[in-house]
């Protein structure tokens, strides 16, 4: 089998299915599904979620009456919310979740440390990683990244509603072209938009491969874990 231990990360507006905003459950149950796969397969993950489905910091703050660094701390604060409704998801497939924060509210989940976050893994439990870095103007790409380094996972899988990564968005332009295998220096051009560039960044300095799928796709993480990257693209 491929990896052992991965993170995945989840945009925060995939949870939101047609409405465009809030939960859908129907989705974290899908969503929580898939994730029992691997696990049930014996691999240890690591899961972060977006918050796009509440509020995007840069969104709050487009008009200037609410400061850059208040929307993204509201921000981090959506995504908290997103895992602790990922976390009642996973656990009502049976499955053994933890979340950590960047921002410490002991009420709610543990704050984040690195140890335990791997002793969870270790020990076969799902953690959720939320509230981003704990700090404004980094996205939750960077933070995805930054926990899969911190954690030693094998590969980052970016769970999106697209089967890879293209030349242009593939939605909008129908001659868009899928790449299948580019390098990080390729997913840091301007008109490839894979993750933010610092997210990059520090994946190319760690060596850390990262997937983008269709998490629609059933079975697809499964797949990549085993090797199978038919319908995937990677950064490497």
């Amino acid at each position: 089998m491929g990896f052992k231990r991965v993170l995945v990360k989840f945009s925060g507006e995939a949870l939101a299915g047609q409405e465009g905003y809030g939960i859908d459950t129907q989705i974290l149950n899908y969503i929580s599904q898939e994730i029992k796969s691997l696990v049930d397969a014996d691999i240890e993950v690591g899961i972060v979620i977006g918050g796009g489905n509440i509020v995007r910091g840069v969104t709050a703050a487009k008009d200037g009456i609410i400061r850059r660094t208040s929307g993204d701390y509201m921000g981090m604060l959506a995504t908290v919310i997103n895992a602790v409704a990922m976390q009642e998801a996973c656990e009502h497939v049976g499955l053994r979740v933890r979340v950590q924060t960047a921002i410490k509210m002991e009420q709610i989940a543990e704050p984040y440390i690195q140890r335990r976050a791997v002793r969870h893994l270790e020990k076969g439990r799902v953690v959720i990683f939320a509230a981003g870095t704990g700090n404004p103007f980094f996205t939750t790409d960077t933070a995805a990244t930054l926990r899969a380094v911190e954690i030693d996972a094998e590969v980052i899988i970016k769970a999106t509603k697209v089967n890879g990564i293209y030349d242009k968005d593939p939605k909008k332009y129908p001659d868009a072209i899928k790449l299948d295998r580019i390098t990080y220096d390729q997913a840091m051009q301007d008109h490839i938009k894979v993750m933010d560039d610092t997210s990059i960044a520090l994946a190319k300095d760690n060596a850390l491969p990262i997937i983008v799928c269709d998490m629609f796709q059933s079975g697809n993480l499964l797949e990549i874990i085993k090797g199978d990257l038919t319908h995937c693209s990677i950064v490497k």
